[in-house]
Formats: C-alpha cells, structure tokens, sequence
C-alpha cells in the first residue's frame, strides 16, 4: 500500500459538503491514521456555480455527469451521497464497482433494496462497498456489529433509527402539540423532507433494519419481509396516557431471531420510562443489541446531520486507505443463508388499548368480557372522569397475550353499541 488514495464525491450538498470539510480540515490526522494522504481529485454536482458554505479546491475536478465519475483513471474511491434506490446512485455504483473502483455510500435505500448484487459485484471485484453512513448517522453500528463483536451470535436488534421521528415524538410530549405542527417545524428545522413520507410512514427506518438485520444475522438483506407502521396516526391522547402510566411512544425498528426464524417489525410502541430507549429524545438515534457474549449493549449519538454522517463516511474511507475493508454484510455473499421469516400476527406482548366511548353503563363490563373471552388479561386500566356529554377514553394495558387474540377483542370490541372508533392498538417493548 502506497500513494495517495484519490477520493471523488458524487453529491455535495450537506453531507458532502461535510466530507469535503473533514477532508481539508483533519488532512494531517487523517494521514496518520492511515499512513498515507486522501485526497479530493473530483466531484459531480449539477450546479457547479452554486453558492456554498465550504471550498472545493481549485485543482479538484468538477463534473456535471456523475457517472463520469467512474470513467476518471485518476479515481480510487466514490464516494455516493445522491440518495435514491435506483436511477443514477444505482447506476453510478454497478459502474464504479465493476471499473474496479471501491464505492462508499450513505444510501440506505441502495444498500436495502440491491445490496446483495452489489456486494457480489465488489467481492468480484475486490474492491469495498461501504455503507457505514446508511444506518444511524454518526453511530458506527454496523462496524460493532461487523468488527467489535463478531465473535457474538446476536438474537435481537431494536432501536430509534430516525431522527426525525424521534423528534417529532418529543415535541409532541414536551409541548402538548399535534402531529401536523410539529411535523411542520421539523420541516422548517431542516429535520423533515418537504415530502416527510419514507420518515413518518416507517420506510426510514425499514430500510436501516434490512441493513442491521443481514449483518447481524448472516441472512441476505429483505426490506420486503418487514412489517411497517408510522406515526401519523399517533395522537396526543396517546402519548399523555402512555405518559401517565409510565411509557414513552418510540418508532422502533425491531428484528428478533429466535429457533432460526427471524421477524423484523417498523412500529410505534410504549417503551417503559426507565428503560434506555425511552431516555433518547430530540433528533438522537440509538441501537440495542443483545449478543451471545456481550450481553445486551446500547449504542446512542446523533442519527444524522452533517458532522455526523460525514464522520461515517469518513470511517469507510479510511478503513479503504488502510486496506483493512472487509465483506460488506460481514461475511461472503455465498454464505449468507436463506432464513424463514415470520409476520406480526406472531407476535406476542404486551399492549396498550384504547376505546373511545360514550359515557354510558355497561360498556366497561362489555369490554371486559371481551377481553376474558379472547384469554386477554389485564394489567392496569385508566379512565378518567369525563363532563357530561363528553366521551369516554378507556386505556387498557394487557398482561402478555397474541396479537390474534388482541385482533379479535379489537373487531368485536368495535362492534359494541356506544363504541365510537375501532380501538387504538400499540405493543409495549421493553428494550
């Protein structure tokens, strides 16, 4: 290994723009730590002219076409921060990688939907696809998992895996707002896209879980097997009373393994306060793992932002400078083995209920013998008083029970006359 390592950035909005200042700011640091000089030979943008708060070097080459990018005899590494499953992301990998040259990517939705060819491609190649920056920003899980406890046979994965929702789930307990308001002051704050969709809806987060899940598990990534739900539907009533009885709400992503089948989960659900998900507020992500070994473990740091998915970014690049990569779900792609996957309807938990009601006589007892037929055994009830006229809200928390059975109270709970909506159904998890 000698010479410099000569890195083009495809994409220099505000990650680029962040691996460019670490870049020319840490260029000493950076050659200690790896015995030899990274340097910025090229970039692609499509706006070449725009006004930005950091400098690209005048002896850097600009390209409007990022596929050039891997044409460039001069380039060791790309560097791809375009975003997108498909289109030019996906193309400008095949390209790079099989011109031989080492791809590095904080696109989770490339990595989730062809990560598995792409990475048959680099072995053939023998070159790096990287991905360090596709999962929880600034937090070097995938390398925990890949390096750190290798010798660890893991059983469970869980955490916050996006900021924004994790955001907006703090306000909305911290100030008393809605959804919709929050929602638009993360999008002011530059924490939501102008379409929050792939945030709110869970796909984020699925997308990350694909990711953990193949390494963790040795099983090829499939973002198809997971079960997805979002936060729009969460309403301030449900995060007061889960407030009151002692929970957090959290979008978690889940992925167990257990007699070697594996459910991978996209819910929000109630976390009890004192445990450590529940502590991570604001834009942070964090990550539990449970190993054969090590036991379980919390990995928590900022999710995303310009520091810190650079600094990923950066981790991958250097790993390539130091020639120290390695197979990009931590083992051959010939030895990730095909698994059986479960559903939610599997499931079995706790769980929060609530049903809005008239105040009426009866309902209550109906509910309850509800609840006793479908063998639903419940923890805790809350119902607070209500003024005349009002409705009622029931919150009912359940011993350990199926989520078929809890499926079955639901319909025929709806059924019952002076029920006014279908019951409001979130698992607890206590990770």
């Amino acid at each position: 290994m000698s010479g410099n390592l000569n890195i083009a950035i495809a994409g220099i909005g505000t990650v680029g723009g962040g691996v460019v200042k670490i870049l020319s700011e840490a260029a000493s640091l950076l050659e200690k730590r790896c015995g030899r000089k990274v340097v910025l030979k090229a970039v692609s943008s499509r706006d070449c002219g725009k006004a930005r708060d950091f400098k690209v070097g005048s002896d850097v080459k600009w390209y409007d076409d990022a596929l050039a990018l891997a044409d460039d005899k001069d380039i060791d590494v790309i560097v791809e921060l375009i975003g997108g499953a498909d289109g030019i992301a996906l193309e400008l990998c095949e390209k790079s990688l099989n011109a031989g040259k080492h791809f590095i990517t904080a696109n989770k939705a490339l990595v989730a939907k062809h990560g598995k060819r792409l990475a048959e491609i680099a072995e053939q190649k023998k070159v790096a696809f990287a991905f360090e920056a596709a999962v929880a920003g600034g937090i070097p899980v995938i390398k925990v998992l890949k390096e750190g406890l290798v010798g660890n046979d893991f059983s469970r994965i869980a955490g916050i895996m996006n900021g924004t929702c994790n955001y907006i789930l703090t306000e909305m307990k911290e100030t008393g707002r809605s959804f919709a308001d929050v929602l638009k002051e993360a999008q002011d704050l530059g924490y939501a896209e102008a379409d929050p969709s792939f945030d709110v809806d869970g796909i984020d987060t699925a997308h990350k879980l694909s990711i953990l899940t193949s390494i963790a598990f040795g099983v090829p990534v499939n973002f198809e097997a997971i079960y997805i739900e979002g936060i729009r539907e969460l309403s301030l009533l449900d995060i007061s009373d889960a407030h009151e009885l002692g929970y957090k709400i959290k979008l978690l992503g889940i992925a167990v393994k257990r007699d070697g089948v594996i459910k991978q989960s996209v819910y929000p659900c109630l976390v009890p306060v004192d445990y450590p998900l529940a502590k991570v507020d604001g834009v942070n992500n964090a990550i539990f793992i449970e190993g054969s070994y090590v036991g379980k473990i919390v990995l928590e740091g900022p999710g995303a932002g310009r520091g810190a998915t650079a600094s990923a970014v950066l981790s991958d690049i250097i790993d390539v400078a130091s020639n120290r990569f390695t197979y990009p779900f931590g083992v051959p792609v010939g030895s990730l083995e095909k698994c059986n996957y479960t559903g939610v309807e599997k499931h079995k938990g706790e769980y929060y209920l609530r049903i809005t009601a008239l105040d009426e006589a009866g309902i209550l007892a109906g509910i309850s013998d509800i609840l006793r037929d479908e063998e639903i055994s419940v923890e805790s009830l809350l119902q607070k008083p209500v003024k005349k006229g009002d409705n009622a809200n029931i919150v009912v928390i359940t011993h350990s029970c199926t989520e078929n059975s809890v499926k079955k109270a639901v319909t025929r709970i709806a059924k019952i006359k002076g029920v006014v909506n279908a019951p409001k159904v979130l698992r607890i998890e206590s990770v």
